[in-house]
């Protein structure tokens, strides 16, 4: 063989041996833990849900998992893991759409994972979001969902995954005190006053008629019947859900749009199903009149401060703000006295110190 095809011989086998190497290093340190769990002693760094969510539901250990949308994101996983006595791991998804979060439950109950509690945050667009999965349509790299190994050259061999996530997550992991708890927490950096709040909330400038109560039966019931199924489908699972506390400029902005009458009815009709089941409980934080109407926990109209996360929790292991069979349509009766007071007491010095945007 001459000198010239050893020599090219040679670098295709240094070419296919690079090749190879990267595919291994990626593999093996593997930040969206698309294979495996953390492995040479990292931690679990989880700051990107939208390609990590998936394989930690797939390959990590527990027993327990908080579920919903980015409100649900700062609770510290050891707040649950304590009161509980459990493992936990978060399934979020930013839309809190339920198809979505009963399609990370549905990975879950397949990981092999004997799960004991499911904490579900029930964002009240969930109930009348679209019954299909949204992943795809959004964007998601769908090659760290599907099962198709030929398409995990797009994981394999990313430039991005490389040079920046791979390093991010050693960094993390041996060289800071990064908290494990906090996944996906994206609290650290944010402010949460009346002023940050009031000036990301846009407010409709007319009063829209209110809409039917059913306007979205036909969503309603296929959302209630995705989450009945997880429930029917795991009695060993006690399932907590809440509807959390948006606060009071959220409830502003649904009754000037018509849709708040159309909110309570969803929620009545969805609360009156799931407490058919006995692993069933659930709890209202909405109406609380000292939380939610006080702008400085929160950053915008929907998004509050840990500090609410931890309230909630604590209110859930006291069990106050729990909806029964006896007590939920009063509760809910009491939720709708209190938009009313939003529009007759609450909103109104805001409107008085011109505090309030407009939409053009």
């Amino acid at each position: 063989m001459s000198s010239n095809k050893k020599s090219i011989l040679l670098f295709f086998k240094i070419v296919i041996a690079f090749i190879v190497l990267i595919g291994v290093i990626v593999f093996v340190f593997d930040p969206f833990y698309h294979y495996h769990k953390p492995w040479l002693g990292l931690k679990a760094v989880l700051n990107d849900k939208e390609y990590q969510v998936v394989g930690t539901l797939k390959h990590f250990d527990y027993d327990a998992l908080l579920v919903g949308s980015s409100v649900m994101e700062n609770n510290d996983n050891s707040w649950y893991d304590e009161a509980y006595d459990c493992t936990s791991i978060k399934a979020i998804r930013s839309y809190g759409a339920t198809a979505d979060l009963c399609y990370f439950l549905d990975i879950a109950y397949n990981s092999g994972n004997d799960i004991k509690y499911i904490f579900y945050n029930i964002d009240p667009s969930a109930l009348y979001a679209d019954s299909e999965t949204t992943f795809e349509s959004s964007g998601c790299p769908m090659y760290l969902y599907d099962d198709n190994p030929f398409n995990d050259l797009q994981y394999l061999y990313n430039k991005d995954v490389l040079f920046e996530k791979i390093p991010y997550m050693i960094v993390n992991s041996l060289m800071s005190d990064y908290n494990e708890g906090l996944s996906y927490n994206w609290a650290k950096w944010k402010t949460f006053n009346s002023a940050t709040a009031l000036g990301l909330y846009s407010r409709t400038k007319e009063v829209t008629e209110m809409m039917a109560e059913d306007v979205y039966q036909e969503q309603l019931d296929a959302n209630i019947e995705m989450l009945t199924e997880q429930v029917e489908a795991h009695p060993e699972t006690q399932f907590t859900f809440f509807f959390p506390a948006y606060s009071m400029l959220w409830w502003d902005g649904i009754y000037r749009t018509g849709e708040r009458d159309a909110i309570i009815y969803n929620e009545r009709q969805a609360v009156k199903t799931l407490l058919e089941y006995d692993n069933v409980r659930i709890f209202c934080f909405q109406y609380d009149e000292e939380v939610v109407t006080n702008l400085e926990n929160y950053m915008d109209s929907i998004h509050f401060s840990q500090d609410i996360n931890r309230w909630q929790l604590d209110e859930i292991l006291a069990g106050e703000y729990e909806m029964t069979p006896e007590n939920y349509n009063d509760m809910l009766d009491e939720l709708y006295e209190f938009t009313e007071k939003v529009q007759s007491d609450y909103i109104i010095p805001y409107e008085e110190q011109d505090l309030l945007n407009y939409e053009e």
